[in-house]
């Protein structure tokens, strides 16, 4: 421990036991552990906001205002918000639906219709959750992903040799 009476300099030679390595402080330059996902950007529309037209994208987006017009995020997440009015074609990698949306939806990997959502359209997705007191007025078709069908193609057409006795 150093002391008033000791010099600020140590005079412990390199490389003797006593000697220890300086503290180097974590920055944000020290890259982040493996198998933690990256965050992904997130953009929003506020509940004042009003569109008419088509929105497209490449980054999450939630919705809480008025959209008026198709909706295509193409591998990205689609929230709509407790306030969100959407009365458009959408196409996402994910749906999360708080608010109203009247129109078909298309989602490559799955559809939530939370508590109070609703969707009054047709939905094609690999996967949907609907929440009791959600609302849903269309027609449901589940889009297997193309590895599933593969594999399922090639078990249904396996030969069978059936004999009589």
């Amino acid at each position: 421990m150093w002391s008033p009476k000791q010099s600020q300099t140590d005079p412990r030679t390199p490389g003797s036991p006593e000697q220890t390595s300086p503290v180097t402080p974590i920055s944000s330059s020290v890259p982040s552990r493996p198998g933690i996902p990256a965050a992904r950007n997130l953009s929003f529309l506020g509940p004042s906001l009003e569109i008419k037209g088509k929105v497209s994208g490449e980054e999450d987006l939630q919705i809480d205002g008025k959209v008026e017009g198709p909706i295509a995020l193409q591998g990205q997440k689609l929230i709509a918000g407790r306030s969100a009015q959407l009365h458009s074609e959408i196409s996402a990698r994910e749906v999360v639906v708080y608010g109203k949306i009247q129109g078909n939806v298309r989602a490559q990997d799955r559809v939530e219709i939370k508590k109070d959502g609703s969707v009054l359209g047709d939905i094609t997705t690999a996967r949907i959750s609907i929440e009791d007191g959600a609302y849903f007025k269309g027609r449901i078709e589940i889009e297997r992903s193309k590895a599933a069908a593969a594999e399922e193609s090639e078990s249904e057409f396996v030969p069978v040799s059936v004999t009589a006795g």
